[in-house]
């Protein structure tokens, strides 16, 4: 469904309205969505046309439940005051059945039932249907992170463009969304932006999301996964669409940049490429991708765009806590987050598919500079697309810069 035919609200009044009526549901649903991250996430927010639509369904809903509520009150104390023993001390009349009455009691359900149905149908067709013109987003969900690819976004180093953990999407225009899983089932929900689809292997769902409003939402992993499914989170930023489409062709042109000769940034280079094998440690460039570079695997997030991220750890740390997390997190991934599969480069021991390993060893120096090389990976700024972005519904601490 094309946002601009989702009857917005127009003027001050209508936003309003609808924002006081979304407000009733919002506390409920930041119980339900909230997960632990540090922004509020609602399935109220009228700025997606899915919530809308699935808004004025549930007014409906409600409406008959109220009138249920109160007709079966009613009847309950009605019945109960009328019929007192004390007020009928003669026996009381005998009779079989009253056909009125059951019949009211048989067709008032049904009908309520035919009206939520065709209600329901009629969202239904509204929302799952994928535009034609409906920007495409692939998603892959594995323990316990989120890389998010543009099918129709060929980069010039070749293969697609790839994000790792955060999904960025325009504004005003509906997001057709296909989830898979690598390893076992998850779920994308991101309630301010639209319905939840659940992520299984082999499989391929398609959906839509979408929101006027642009900002940075906040997105969690539905199903329970694993050890970190609490922290499989991920961030979708939404930009107007000349911002997106700035973001999109510059990511499409993105190469890793070329670390000048004798600087940390050129050590920490020959490190993510071939590890140090005399003390174990492996290559990052195995399990990680890198536009430009030889770097292409695909068990672990595209870090082509790393050090424009403001997220680390798939979502786990934000803004300056990513900063000051990177070293422990390249030091003991599965130390700082359970179950994750990357190994620790400290001499850790880890878990692979229940087989005890031992990681390797690097120095801090050595991290220091894989940290260094990291945050080089930036796209232009003008193509940065946390830039000015809002955090919807976080705190001051959540909208602070990062780099990872």
């Amino acid at each position: 469904m094309n946002t601009n035919q989702s009857g917005r609200v127009r003027g001050p009044g209508g936003g309003r309205r609808l924002a006081t009526r979304a407000a009733l549901l919002a506390a409920g649903a930041a119980l339900l969505t909230g997960c632990g991250s540090n922004q509020l996430v609602t399935f109220a927010d009228m700025s997606s046309a899915f919530n809308r639509e699935i808004f004025w369904m549930s007014v409906w809903a409600i409406a008959f439940s109220i009138i249920i509520f109160i007709g079966v009150s009613y009847a309950l104390f009605s019945t109960v005051r009328r019929f007192r023993e004390e007020n009928n001390a003669a026996a009381p009349e005998q009779f079989h059945g009253n056909n009125r009455l059951e019949v009211v009691l048989v067709a008032v359900p049904v009908l309520i039932v035919i009206v939520l149905s065709v209600l329901t149908v009629r969202s239904m067709a509204r929302l799952n249907p994928t535009p034609e013109n409906a920007t495409t987003v692939t998603a892959l969900a594995r323990q316990f992170w989120w890389n998010f690819s543009y099918p129709t976004a060929t980069a010039a180093a070749g293969g697609v463009v790839t994000n790792g953990n955060e999904m960025v999407m325009p504004t005003r225009n509906p997001v057709a969304v296909t989830i898979t899983a690598g390893d076992v089932m998850h779920a994308f929900w991101a309630p301010n932006l639209g319905g939840q689809r659940n992520a299984t292997p082999g499989t391929e769902k398609t959906w839509q999301i979408d929101t006027d409003r642009p900002g940075a939402y906040q997105g969690n992993c539905s199903m329970l996964c694993g050890a970190s499914h609490a922290n499989m989170r991920f961030k979708v930023i939404a930009l107007e669409p000349e911002r997106y489409n700035a973001f999109l062709q510059a990511a499409a042109a993105y190469r890793a940049p070329t670390p000048a000769p004798g600087s940390a940034e050129e050590r920490g280079y020959t490190l993510f490429m071939q590890g140090k094998p005399s003390t174990g440690a492996l290559a990052c460039a195995a399990c990680h991708r890198v536009q430009g570079t030889p770097a292409n695997g695909a068990a672990g997030p595209d870090l082509s765009f790393f050090g424009t991220r403001r997220t680390l750890g798939a979502g786990m740390w934000e803004g300056e806590r990513a900063e000051e997390m990177l070293l422990p997190w390249l030091a003991n991934s599965p130390g700082v987050k359970p179950g994750s599969l990357m190994p620790p480069y400290n001499g850790a021991t880890y878990q692979v598919n229940g087989k005890v390993q031992k990681g390797g060893v690097l120095t801090e120096a050595e991290l220091s500079d894989i940290a260094a090389y990291l945050r080089s990976l930036r796209l232009p700024e003008e193509a940065d697309y946390w830039r000015g972005t809002p955090v919807i519904g976080g705190t001051p601490d959540s909208a602070q810069g990062g780099s990872q």
